[in-house]
């Protein structure tokens, strides 16, 4: 196996480009486990941690640029205003030290249905910047992920920063595990209130091949609270409504029994933290201030 370790941005996409194999490590939190248990011995490592620009991040006025190894500690102390959802979702990565050494890139490079920033993500409506020799592109979350352990990028590009609009609304994070801590998510729920556009998103996690938004369970959702007036009334989701979104985002599941949990218990689960979330969430935005500005 042999180690690159390129000293800049652009040394780094020219071996890439040599070596389109070559597997890049910064936080090394998922690529060392596998190496360590011999499930996987890659050709090249293509070290990044010498790129320091990886590891910083940019507020601008209606999105932060999050670099790709900025570590989960970071987000949690730092952006969590501007970015709440991604923020509670890495208070449960692993522990601390992962928390310090892994980053947002990780996951997405990884691309398991597992990752505990994709129900954020997704729910934030997020875009993955992304370089080779070739340019540079910024690649929808929606259409990142595209199999199980697979995402959208072309061998010879590497994942640079990801774009996450700041929140406009309340975000919240859910995941069910096997034990309080250190734990691979049985599955996970995301979702984000975009009260600028009336719009609810979501984000599911360990439920399917990849990770999903539960669609329909939001389109039920942006139809029912702008025909009930509730975005501007700010009154309290009637439980008929919250009980037919958890049961379309348990619809959105397409889960499999494995050693964490089985593929029933995952829909019920992903329903219950459906249900849940959406109470928290609009339970911060009617008490925010947002509804009375929406009534004016």
């Amino acid at each position: 196996m042999d180690f690159l370790r390129p000293a800049s941005w652009e040394e780094a996409l020219a071996a890439k480009a040599e070596h389109p194999t070559a597997v890049p490590i910064a936080g090394g939190t998922d690529i060392m486990v596998e190496i360590n248990f011999d499930h996987r011995r890659p050709e090249h490592l293509l070290d990044l941690n010498r790129i320091t620009e990886l590891s910083e991040w940019e507020v601008g006025e209606e999105s932060v640029r999050l670099g790709a190894s900025v570590p989960y500690t970071r987000i949690m102390e730092d952006l969590r205003t501007e970015l709440p959802g991604l923020a509670l979702a890495s208070h449960t990565v692993a522990s601390p030290q992962i928390r310090n050494r892994g980053g947002v890139g990780g996951n997405l490079g990884t691309a398991s249905p597992a990752g505990d920033a994709h129900p954020a993500l997704l729910a934030a409506g997020a875009e993955v910047e992304v370089e080779s020799v070739r340019g540079t592109r910024l690649i929808p979350i929606d259409a990142f992920y595209t199999g199980v352990k697979r995402n959208a990028l072309a061998p010879d590009e590497l994942i640079r920063a990801v774009h996450i609009r700041k929140a406009d609304g309340p975000q919240q994070y859910s995941k069910v595990g096997t034990r309080n801590a250190m734990v691979i998510a049985v599955c996970a729920f995301g979702i984000a209130l975009h009260p600028g556009t009336r719009t609810v998103r979501t984000g599911i996690g360990s439920a399917a091949p990849t990770p999903v938004r539960a669609e329909a369970a939001e389109e039920f959702l942006n139809a029912a609270l702008e025909e009930g007036g509730f975005w501007d009334s700010g009154k309290i989701i009637t439980p008929s409504i919250a009980k037919q979104f958890a049961e379309l985002a348990s619809g959105a599941c397409n889960p499999i029994d494995d050693v964490r949990g089985t593929a029933r218990y995952r829909r019920h689960a992903v329903g219950i933290m459906a249900r849940r979330t959406l109470g928290w969430t609009w339970e911060q935005y009617r008490g925010s201030g947002r509804t009375l500005e929406g009534a004016a």
